[in-house]
């Protein structure tokens, strides 16, 4: 069974994700490698992403190793329509857009999630499928969070790999991805010129690094609000302006929330925002900005002005802009992150996925980080397919390196 929105997109998706596809060469590599090993022959792989070009690649890299594959989209407002009807016309892999049970259908024996929702559904709605399941694997920040203290509090009933931390996933997807396609999907929905805007960063984390970075690009007077003393001082010593949210909500003109919390930008802070406020958000869950709170203080005076864009009026008059309906705005207002990025993260996904059927045997349900050798494999192949060159260690330097004796 697939859902999708009009089969007449299926072309244009295809050309699309062929598109995206060339900027993908880890993942084109390790789908050669997959196509003649098949790794993953005979196992069932339900995933629950982001439906665009980038995923798409992935699917198909996963089908190549041998796996039956059913996709739903892990956001709403994520999916690229085109893209689901492509992937359900040429490549047979289900996709279903309202609810992630259809392709818990499957049985999966590995899972596949951004933000964590598929995990908690198999643990809540559908525990008689969890002793089928080898292990899984989780791509955002959001999702480990919940993942983490399910852990913690002995609740997680099978182990998952965080795909999220491997270096080569969180410092350039999370950073250059989100940075980009975050302003990217602000510009997109608003026309707005960045220079000169007090754009105000909610969270320095890596996602709220490569926001604050590119809207300094932009030519943005950025400032940073954070809870953590570290990710603060690094803030400042970047030279961004650092100050409590009440005090950034007064003179910003764009804020972005970056933080995988709840109500960060809250109906108090909302009050206190000048006439033509924009906000929008970058973490996985609409839950970032206070959505009824600004119910609340619009009171029904709320309009569409442009696509993406709605126009709260406040009692008094002024006027504040909620980008996205608050969810993901790289992904609602804009196409994501681009492909280059997403080549690591999906060739992480891959190979965590392989790693995970030779080595379930052996694990315990918990969180693991991606396994160091599969980290540096995905970031030598990017190089290799750059046609960028390192230096080797010597002889000499390995054993100077592993010496306690010498350089004393």
């Amino acid at each position: 069974m697939s859902d999708y929105r009009d089969a007449a997109l299926t072309a244009a998706g295809r050309d699309r994700i062929e598109w995206a596809g060339a900027e993908m060469p880890v993942l084109k590599l390790i789908k050669e490698r997959f196509e003649k090993e098949r790794p993953l022959a005979g196992i069932r792989i339900a995933a629950c992403l982001h439906v665009t070009t980038e995923t798409a690649n992935l699917m198909e890299t996963l089908a190549a190793g041998g796996a039956e594959a059913a996709l739903c989209a892990s956001n709403p407002l994520s999916t690229q329509d085109d893209v689901a009807a492509s992937l359900a016309e040429q490549s047979g892999i289900d996709t279903y857009f309202k609810h992630i049970n259809a392709v818990l259908d499957l049985k999966p024996q590995i899972t596949m999630d951004d933000g964590a929702d598929m995990v908690g559904i198999l643990h809540k709605e559908r525990p008689d499928q969890l002793t089928e399941i080898l292990g899984g694997t989780e791509e955002t920040t959001t999702g480990v969070i919940r993942l983490r203290a399910m852990a913690k509090d002995g609740a997680l009933k099978y182990p998952i790999v965080s795909v999220n931390d491997a270096d080569t996933k969180h410092l350039f997807d999370n950073r250059f991805g989100t940075g980009q396609s975050t302003m990217d999907a602000i510009m997109r929905a608003t026309n707005r010129l960045i220079a000169g805007r007090n754009v105000v960063v909610v969270g320095y984390g890596m996602c709220g690094r490569g926001v604050a970075s590119r809207a300094r690009g932009l030519g943005a007077h950025v400032i940073v609000t954070e809870v953590d003393p570290t990710a603060a001082i690094e803030a400042v010593m970047e030279g961004f302006r650092v100050m409590p949210i009440r005090d950034a909500a007064r003179v910003g003109d764009i804020f972005i929330t970056v933080t995988g919390d709840t109500h960060v930008i809250a109906k108090e802070h909302m009050e206190l925002m000048q006439d033509g406020a924009i906000m929008a958000n970058s973490g996985h869950f609409d839950v970032e900005i206070d959505k009824p709170g600004l119910a609340s203080l619009s009171e029904g005076r709320v309009r569409r002005i442009r696509d993406f864009v709605d126009e709260h009026t406040l009692a008094d008059g002024r006027k504040v802009y909620l980008l996205g309906e608050g969810r993901l705005v790289n992904l609602a207002a804009a196409e994501g992150h681009p492909a280059a990025v997403m080549d690591m993260s999906f060739a992480n996904q891959a190979l965590a996925a392989e790693w995970m059927v030779n080595n379930h045997a052996d694990l315990t349900p918990q969180v693991y980080e991606v396994p160091e050798d599969i980290d540096k494999e995905v970031a030598r192949l990017k190089l290799h397919a750059m046609g960028i060159q390192i230096d080797t260690l010597t002889a000499e330097q390995v054993d100077y390196l592993n010496s306690w004796e010498q350089g004393t």
